[in-house]
C-alpha cells in the first residue's frame, strides 16, 4: 500500500529526513513517534506531495508521488496538524466546498457528505458555524474533509493536538473505528494514545528511524533492564545512594511527576533478569524511610521511547 525507499530531505544543509525506508500494508494503523523535529511532519508532507523531497522514492496505492502528483491525491486524505478550516463556513457549506475542490460529482455530494458526516459523530453539527465549534469538532470536521473522497489512505499530523483528555479519547476512538476500512498513518506525541491506537509504531530521531514495530516487539527489543518503583512517605533523603549499593541495580531516578503531596517515588533499575524487590524493601525499611508501595514493571514503551530518542521522561514536558 505505501512503500518508502531512501527518502531524504534538505533544508539548504540541515538534514530533515535522512535517508528512511519502510512499508505500511493495506488496512494498518502506523503510528509515527518522535521528538520535536525528529522529521514526523516533513516525512508525512512528502508523503502527500505537499512538498517535494531531496530524493527517495515514495509510491502509495501504486502511484509515484513525484511522478504521479495526482493521482497520490485521489488516494490519499491528509490533516495537517493545524486543520485547514474556514470558520465562518456551517460545516455542511464547507463539506460541500471540499466536495468540489475533490471533484465528486453533484450526484454523489450529498450522499458523501452525509456518510462522512455519520461516521466522524458531526451529524447533529452540519448546520453550525465551525468557529462555533469546540476543538474536538473542528479535528472531526478535518477528518471528514480528508475522507470526503473515500481515500484508501489517511495521513494524520498530530489529529489530536491541543484536545483535551476527553476530546482525545474520542478522537482515537474515532481514528480506530475508521481504521477498520482504511490504511492510516498518524503522529503523536502521546505514547500512550500510539499503544492503544496503533497496529505498529516507527519511532524517528533526528530524521531517521530509529525503531519500527508493535509495541510489544519494541519492549521486548529492549528488556535487558527492569524497573522497580518505590514510593516512600516524606522526601526520602539519601535513599538513592543506598540503593545504589544493592547489586544488580544499574540506576535510581527519583520522579516527580504523579507523587502526592508528602510523599516520593523513585524508579529502580535493574537487570531484567533479577527481582530486587525484596533487597529493595530491605534497604528502604533498614534505612528507617516508611515504606508505602514497591512495585516491578517491565519496560513501557515510553521508556524504550526515552532510550531511542535520550529523552528524559520524568521531566514535565511543554
Amino acid at each position: 500500500m505505501i512503500t518508502v525507499e531512501n527518502l531524504r530531505k534538505l533544508y539548504g544543509e540541515f538534514v530533515a529526513v535522512d535517508e528512511i525506508s519502510f512499508e505500511i500494508k493495506k488496512g494498518e494503523i502506523v503510528g509515527f513517534l518522535g521528538p520535536n523535529g525528529a522529521g514526523k511532519t516533513t516525512t508525512m508532507r512528502c508523503l502527500t506531495g505537499f512538498m517535494p523531497a531531496t530524493a527517495g522514492t515514495v509510491v502509495l496505492n501504486g502511484s509515484d508521488v513525484f511522478e504521479d502528483p495526482d493521482g497520490v491525491k485521489r488516494s490519499i486524505g491528509y490533516l495537517p496538524e493545524s486543520a485547514p478550516l474556514y470558520l465562518d463556513m456551517k460545516v455542511e457549506e464547507y463539506l460541500d466546498f471540499i466536495a468540489d475542490v475533490r471533484k465528486i460529482p453533484r450526484s454523489q455530494k450529498r450522499k458523501r457528505i452525509k456518510e462522512v458526516a455519520e461516521s466522524t459523530g458531526l451529524s447533529a453539527r452540519l448546520r453550525q458555524e465551525i468557529g462555533h465549534l469546540s476543538k474536538g469538532y473542528r479535528q472531526r470536521v478535518g477528518l471528514a474533509q480528508a475522507m470526503i473522497h473515500n481515500p484508501e489512505i489517511l495521513i494524520l499530523d498530530e489529529p489530536t493536538s491541543g484536545l483535551d483528555p476527553n476530546q482525545i479519547v474520542e478522537i482515537r476512538n474515532l481514528i480506530k473505528e475508521i481504521g477498520k476500512n482504511k490504511t492510516i498513518i498518524f503522529s503523536t506525541h502521546i505514547l500512550s494514545e500510539a499503544e492503544a491506537t496503533c497496529d505498529r509504531v516507527i519511532i524517528l530521531n533526528r530524521g531517521r528511524i530509529v525503531a519500527s514495530g508493535t509495541s510489544q516487539e519494541l519492549r521486548s527489543r529492549h528488556k535487558d533492564k527492569a524497573l522497580i518503583r518505590v514510593k516512600i512517605e516524606g522526601t526520602g533523603k539519601g535513599l538513592p545512594k543506598k540503593l545504589q549499593t544493592i547489586d544488580g541495580v544499574v540506576g535510581v531516578m527519583q520522579m516527580d511527576r504523579g507523587v502526592e503531596k508528602g510523599f516520593s517515588l523513585f524508579e529502580v533499575e535493574t537487570a531484567s533478569d533479577k527481582d530486587l524487590r525484596k533487597e529493595v524493601t530491605q534497604a528502604v525499611v533498614g534505612g528507617g524511610f516508611d515504606l508505602v508501595e514497591v512495585q516491578r514493571e517491565g519496560k513501557t514503551l515510553e521508556d524504550v521511547f526515552a532510550e531511542l530518542t535520550n529523552v528524559d521522561t520524568s521531566a514535565p514536558t511543554s
